[in-house]
């Protein structure tokens, strides 16, 4: 917070509570609270005592303003920061606390129950479970054995460690974020401090880039304030705050743009962004009427730290494009054979750059998937250059699914249906959302087994909906079929299924 990078002062508010103005952070409040958490995780936790990027704490804590202090914390500790979403049932969050080997979960109070439960089938002592409150007035983390306890009270500060070793800074844990990628089960992304910082960096480039086109000062003419992760049933908080930047997935611009109750909430509003699925030009165009601001897309994984691409903001399109390669990074696009095509033809898009992850935790083989050769990035994303802009046409694998922005992995589901005592095979494709445009729902087609013909298309959807997240809830419905098509080598032949 001490770079030069850093565009805040110290009594700049950084983060706030859409639903209480009073609950908020400054700059400098944050960062005593980050060195005092610091302490805690090393003083009373042994978080880093072994040594830096070895220690794993898992993180499942709903949207709140002390989540980035969390993050910076633990890896200030030296720890390795890994979040858990708050849509994981408690078998999902016992499976990513086993692959990461983490022995601390923090957790916040409406997340406490399922932390507690993950926590006793992966045997970590309930006092390593810590339970936040980030209200102003009560603002506590607590170990689950001792509530009264408030390490937010700690006056001790562990300084934070600066860096100056490219090698370390390059190859480090620091961060793990677990991604179904373009196929298979979750995989824990690793990141290192480069990669967080070439993101922040290349970001701030492309905004410094624009300041300077349309005439603006940094802290003079530019202030920029945003609104994450926006329900419609928060939408005043656009107001109170006078955001004039929000970046949404576009089931949520979509619900915008037809609601008849959301009409006059975005006065202050100067642009928009959406990403983590493909937006068409339809629906840009209904919601920029909806905002009366450009809306425009980015477009990146998590195994990018981030967007690769974006359009600038005072930049029009209507095209439905992800817009162009921001600074410091490198896309290719490239035939079956790795070959480039010409701009106008389709291919996949792969990556280069300093915001590349550096593969997945303790998983050679899908790493080493994910990589050409020559260290490009196979993003799994079918594109094309014209004019200039990129755009997105298609998945080349077809297994992965996007729920409203979140991943879907259909062999996650099918590995589960396979573990029913009536279910001899099954597979699992998306299919498209009538419901809303441009999403996907995922659909199970069933091989029963010999005798268990009285097993139901509700029986199978509720073995799911128990058993995993709500978003992979089977919404496409179930269908019995009498087999599973495969080819020779056994992989499910997917657009067979599509075709039915």
């Amino acid at each position: 917070m001490k770079s030069s990078y850093c565009w805040a002062n110290d009594d700049t508010v950084i983060h706030a509570e859409a639903g209480n103005e009073a609950n908020f952070l400054t700059k400098a409040q944050s960062a005593t609270l980050v060195r005092r958490l610091g302490y805690v995780l090393r003083t009373h936790l042994q978080i880093g005592r072994k040594g830096t990027g070895k220690d794993v704490v898992t993180c499942i804590c709903s949207n709140n303003l002390l989540n980035p202090t969390l993050f910076f914390a633990v890896i200030g500790a030296g720890g390795v920061y890994s979040a858990a979403s708050t849509a994981l049932t408690v078998a999902e969050l016992v499976w990513q606390i086993q692959s990461s080997n983490s022995d601390i979960i923090i957790a916040t109070d409406d997340m406490a129950a399922v932390a507690l439960e993950a926590a006793e089938r992966t045997h970590i002592s309930p006092g390593r479970v810590l339970v936040l409150d980030y209200m102003r007035s009560g603002r506590s983390l607590s170990p689950s054995t001792n509530r009264r306890c408030n390490y937010l009270m700690e006056t001790k500060e562990l300084p934070w460690e600066r860096i100056t070793d490219s090698q370390v800074l390059e190859t480090r844990v620091v961060a793990l974020l677990y991604s179904s990628g373009t196929t298979g089960v979750p995989k824990g992304v690793r990141f290192s401090h480069k990669n967080f910082v070439a993101e922040a960096i290349l970001t701030q480039a492309a905004i410094e880039t624009y300041l300077s086109r349309t005439n603006q000062m940094l802290n003079v003419d530019f202030e920029y304030r945003t609104i994450a992760h926006l329900p419609v049933a928060h939408i005043s908080g656009l107001q109170g705050y006078f955001i004039n930047g929000t970046m949404e997935v576009p089931s949520v611009y979509l619900r915008i743009a037809k609601s008849a109750s959301v009409t006059s909430e975005f006065h202050s509003l100067q642009h928009a962004q959406s990403g983590a699925a493909p937006m068409g030009p339809e629906l840009q165009k209904l919601s920029e009427s909806k905002l009366k601001c450009k809306l425009s897309q980015a477009w990146g994984l998590t195994e990018t730290t981030g967007a690769v691409t974006w359009l600038p903001w005072d930049r029009e399109d209507s095209t439905g494009s992800i817009g162009t390669l921001l600074p410091n990074t490198r896309i290719k696009i490239v035939d079956d054979d790795e070959i480039g095509v010409p701009d106008g033809h389709r291919g996949e898009i792969l990556v280069k750059g300093p915001n590349v992850t550096m593969g997945y935790w303790g998983n050679v083989e899908a790493t080493s998937n994910a990589f050409t050769a020559d260290g490009w990035f196979r993003t799994g994303d079918i594109g094309e250059r014209k004019n200039g802009k990129f755009y997105i046409v298609d998945r080349k694998k077809l297994e992965l699914i996007k729920y409203k922005g979140l991943q879907v992995a259909p062999a996650e589901i099918e590995a589960l249906l396979l573990g029913h005592d009536s279910i001899l095979d099954a597979a699992v494709i998306g299919v498209a959302d009538p419901a809303i445009l441009g999403n996907e729902i995922p659909r199970a087609f069933v091989v029963r087994k010999p005798g268990h013909d009285l097993i139901t298309e509700g029986e199978v959807e509720n073995h799911v909906s128990s058993n995993l997240a709500p978003h992979k809830k089977l919404r496409g419905g179930v269908v019995f079929i009498e087999q599973v098509p495969r080819n020779p080598s056994g992989k499910i032949l997917r657009r067979k299924l599509a075709e039915r």
